[in-house]
């Protein structure tokens, strides 16, 4: 994977929230943004007893990030989504040239 850095942490911690893999299982999260590279594209994981594929690895800005993105990522609203962030954060917002990896998977094919 020399088109990518090094991994900062194991494909199994990159969907741990049992919300958010409901929501993927349910095929309303399809992405995952974190601070560094936790899978690479063609790689596989489980999660709620399914097996998804990472499809995409791209970085981007955090204050890039739409309501198309937010809704990806399982929330309703870029809002919400945001909030979340800020209570999990300790109450500080992130800065929007903060760069983060999307890992963009599906549903692997039964």
């Amino acid at each position: 994977m020399s088109d990518y850095p090094e991994k900062t942490c194991s494909i199994d911690r990159l969907l741990t929230h049992e919300m958010l893999i409901a929501a993927a299982v349910a095929g309303r999260k399809t992405e995952q943004r974190r601070a560094g590279v936790y899978a690479y594209p063609g790689e596989s994981f489980d999660a709620g007893g399914q097996t998804f594929v990472v499809k995409g690895l791209h970085q981007e800005r955090y204050g890039d990030m739409t309501e198309a993105d937010a809704q990806a990522e399982g929330y309703p609203s870029l809002l919400m989504y945001k909030e979340l962030i800020k209570r999990v954060h300790g109450g500080t917002d992130m800065e929007a040239d903060q760069l983060v990896w999307v890992h963009q998977f599906e549903k692997a094919e039964a």
